[in-house]
């Protein structure tokens, strides 16, 4: 499994009532072992156990869930055609994909992230290996957790502009609270400067950026991460036409070479995943492929993408800090790195190299955020130059990379 992690940095849910959640899946078995995994987790509540979409969607209201997990694949209603009309019924209502590792369930789970879904998580593909994979319960019982923790947060400062506005203390009506920012983020966050505000950015250190023009970008991403890599490649565009582009998004093998195709297509440039041995040429983006460590060597003047089979780091394959600590090593001061939404701590440990060997961080913040983990451990550590609201990361990226750090 590409992602499983046994401490999640931002999430956990402290709030003395149980996370609530509802599982959907046509598979008896399958249904029947989700919801028993959810259930043994203090921290969660499974309210209801459907069969299809058309059943769930009926059963929001009634089991009124914090968390919806959903196959994709079931008779009567699939989990595409009920995930709308779910969000419709509940509009802070997280709903994670669940589907096997295909290509079509690849594609499938990424476009509905851009519907509204917050996340996915890949089934093995036989009942067996699902109800002996480790990794797959751990992603499971995290996700629904830190996600759900996210959605009951920002449910309380929802409530408290509803209050206001019954109090007449607003004239501005209160709106639903995703867990998961929308796609059109520039409408969502129309005020960055008050979501900026709104997050622990300040409490940080930050360090200025680096008095030498970027010679790459690198991007290290998770939970949330494909939405905000598209946001962030359709904003930078043509400013990489003299960078290469590398990225890490903790993702299983087939869905990273579909997450490629989605940058190429965001950025108008060409993507594609990583091969062993390729040389980086400006205006192209690699993707670490699922299962495969991506780092980056020098090689008679050139600068090369090695893959590597090793052991999972941060209990991610691939992941973040082999790639930085890499890139750190290749580009020194001239290196930009990037955090995104994310689980985990992946990444903190390798902006730290980037930081020491010149280089400049910019990292995501908690509110435009569909989990503050990653991005938060790279804060914490007090070496980023930048803590930004997801709308303002890719035009700064752009300035940066022609070498403008105002």
């Amino acid at each position: 499994m590409a992602f499983a992690q046994r401490n999640i940095a931002a999430g956990a849910n402290t709030a003395a009532d149980p996370i609530k959640v509802m599982v959907v899946d046509d598979a008896v078995v399958i249904r029947g072992l989700l919801t028993r995994w959810l259930g043994e987790d203090k921290a969660l509540k499974v309210v209801s156990s459907q069969r299809n979409g058309k059943l769930a969607v009926e059963d929001i209201e009634k089991s009124n869930p914090d968390v919806v997990v959903l196959d994709i694949e079931m008779p009567e209603m699939d989990g595409m055609t009920a995930l709308p009309l779910m969000l419709a019924k509940k509009r802070d209502l997280v709903v994670i994909m669940a589907s096997t590792l295909t290509r079509r369930n690849a594609e499938i789970s990424l476009k509905a992230l851009s519907l509204g879904a917050a996340d996915y998580v890949p089934k093995p593909e036989s009942t067996s290996e699902v109800t002996t994979s480790i990794d797959f319960r751990r992603e499971l019982v995290e996700k629904v957790k830190a996600l759900g923790a996210r959605a009951i947060k920002m449910r309380g400062p929802a409530r408290t502009m509803r209050a206001e506005t019954r109090a007449g203390r607003t004239s501005q009506p209160a709106k639903p609270v995703s867990a998961r920012p929308t796609t059109d983020t520039r409408a969502s966050f129309r005020g960055a400067a008050q979501a900026a505000a709104t997050s622990p950015a300040g409490r940080f250190k930050t360090k200025p950026y680096s008095s030498a023009r970027p010679r790459i970008l690198a991007i290290g991403s998770s939970t949330g991460g494909p939405q905000a890599l598209q946001d962030v490649m359709k904003d930078v565009g043509t400013a990489m036409n003299d960078v290469p582009v590398v990225i890490t998004q903790h993702m299983p093998p087939t869905f990273t070479s579909i997450l490629a195709e989605h940058m190429g297509k965001a950025a108008l440039r060409p993507a594609k995943e990583g091969e062993d041995g390729e040389v980086l040429k400006p205006g192209n983006i690699y993707v670490a492929p699922g299962g495969k460590h991506m780092i980056l060597e020098k090689d008679a003047g050139a600068v090369k993408i090695r893959l590597t089979d090793g052991p999972p780091v941060n209990f991610c394959k691939p992941a973040v800090d082999p790639l930085f600590d890499s890139v750190a090593k290749c580009y020194g001061s001239a290196s930009l790195a990037v955090i995104l939404t994310g689980m985990g701590h992946d990444g903190a440990d390798g902006v730290k190299t980037i930081s020491a060997g010149g280089g400049s961080v910019i990292t995501q913040d908690e509110a435009t955020s569909v989990v503050w983990g990653m991005p938060g451990a790279a804060a914490a550590t007090g070496v980023c130059s930048e803590i930004l609201p997801l709308p303002q990361i890719g035009p700064k990226i752009s300035r940066v990379l022609k070498g403008n750090t105002r």
